[in-house]
């Protein structure tokens, strides 16, 4: 749940591979894939998305594309330095442009943990990969140093622009913006809350995707978008009801049955926010003041069969005090659009998670409270706002249920300004 008075985190720069780094590498860009063939179609095609880099939302012109394009003819000519040169030139580029498509992902992003900053692969490992492909055309069309969704995303922006379709164009635009920041390969999660859908990745692939339910469309009760890493969970929770809903979510609620409230729904009173807090009799307690905001006070619920966390939260550190947890109202799953929470993410299947994360079962083997049960190897969570995703050969568009795209676009002119979406 969102923490009182934590509503923004400045966003951490990502680690790219700066041009001295670029430049280090020189002389890996003697080796690599063979641009200059019989057909040069894989050639045409990188230039293809040099040019039209800005919906990348980046600078054409920075990969001089006017030096490759006669780079290109002097070689067709077959001279050995000059098709040496040319593939070096291309090899260059194509190095220049993945890095630079990690360079400045959406401004959207709360990285609240830099290890969840996807790396530029190295110019020897990427051009090992293109030069292994076994259609080089068909390596740069499919873009494999970004995420799975970018390159049929950034497909479907050149149909909008080319059919017109100013709208489209737009939302696309904002979605590919936001898509920058997934990783291409390795194992991770994304939160789609758009979708109120959860995906687990391994390999480049989607093995396994589930339901959730996100926070509320009320802006103290929207799920951030962050990137962050998943480290520990946490098994029998306490529930620690955030501050600001305790008046809306447990007082109000007292003041309407009665202290008998409390104690049927295992909550309890403590002293204070330490370690050693102190149970407090709620009969003490202004629950007017609570609910009007007047005064606060620390509830927790105990684990047990109607704590809100079910049977184990997943942790990722960040400032909104948001995680991912069990449910105990599984029936929300069946909604069509689940915004109900207050701001963390409830899962229609933990123990599925649990499972993939952990590689067995996660079952308390007593009943102490919040059991932390740490992961080996953390594994990186990215809570996204992705309305336009694909889904076989075509884009699915999801409800701007938030109001982000409406936001974005407005602040871009609806569409009409095609530089940069950050």
């Amino acid at each position: 749940m969102l923490l009182a008075g934590l509503l923004a985190v400045a966003p951490l720069q990502p680690a790219v591979a700066s041009a001295a780094t670029v430049a280090a590498n020189a002389n890996q860009f003697s080796s690599g894939p063979q641009w200059v063939t019989s057909d040069q179609r894989a050639a045409t095609k990188l230039i293809a998305l040099l040019q039209g880099s800005d919906l990348d939302g980046l600078d054409p012109r920075q990969f001089k594309t006017k030096q490759l394009l006669k780079a290109l003819r002097s070689a067709s000519g077959g001279n050995l330095k000059a098709v040496d040169k040319a593939n070096a030139a291309f090899n260059r580029a194509l190095v220049s442009y993945a890095t630079a498509l990690r360079s400045a992902p959406s401004k959207e992003w709360a990285f609240v943990d830099r290890a969840a900053v996807p790396e530029t692969p190295s110019a020897a490992a990427l051009l090992a990969e293109a030069a292994g492909a076994p259609s080089l055309e068909s390596w740069v069309d499919a873009m494999p140093f970004m995420h799975p969704s970018y390159a049929q995303l950034r497909r479907g922006l050149v149909a909008a622009r080319s059919s017109g379709g100013a709208r489209t164009e737009a939302v696309l635009r904002v979605n590919l913006n936001r898509a920058r920041l997934l990783p291409a390969t390795g194992r991770y999660v994304v939160v789609n809350i758009a979708a109120q859908r959860l995906y687990m990745f391994d390999g480049g692939r989607q093995l396994d995707s589930m339901k959730v339910v996100v926070g509320q469309g009320r802006d103290d009760r929207k799920t951030p978008m962050m990137a962050g890493t998943l480290q520990y969970a946490s098994l029998n929770p306490y529930w620690n009801v955030p501050v600001d809903l305790v008046g809306d979510d447990v007082g109000i609620y007292v003041q309407k049955y009665g202290l008998g409230y409390l104690k049927s729904r295992g909550y309890q009173l403590l002293s204070d926010w330490g370690d050693n807090a102190a149970v407090v009799d709620p009969a003490t307690i202004d629950w007017r003041a609570v609910v009007d905001g007047k005064i606060q006070v620390r509830v927790r619920q105990l684990p047990g069969p109607r704590n809100v966390l079910g049977k184990v939260k997943f942790s990722f550190p960040n400032p909104y005090g948001v995680y991912l947890h069990d449910t105990a109202q599984p029936q929300l799953m069946t909604q069509e659009v689940r915004l109900f929470s207050g701001g963390c993410i409830r899962l229609e299947d933990a123990a599925r998670l649990g499972q993939w994360l952990f590689g067995r079962n996660l079952k308390a083997t007593s009943n102490t409270s919040d059991i932390e049960v740490p992961l080996d190897r953390p594994v990186p969570i990215y809570v996204a706002y992705l309305t336009a995703v694909p889904e076989g050969q075509s884009i699915t568009y999801f409800e701007d249920v938030y109001g982000w795209d409406a936001k974005r676009l407005a602040e871009s002119g609806g569409g009409a300004d095609r530089g940069a979406a950050n």
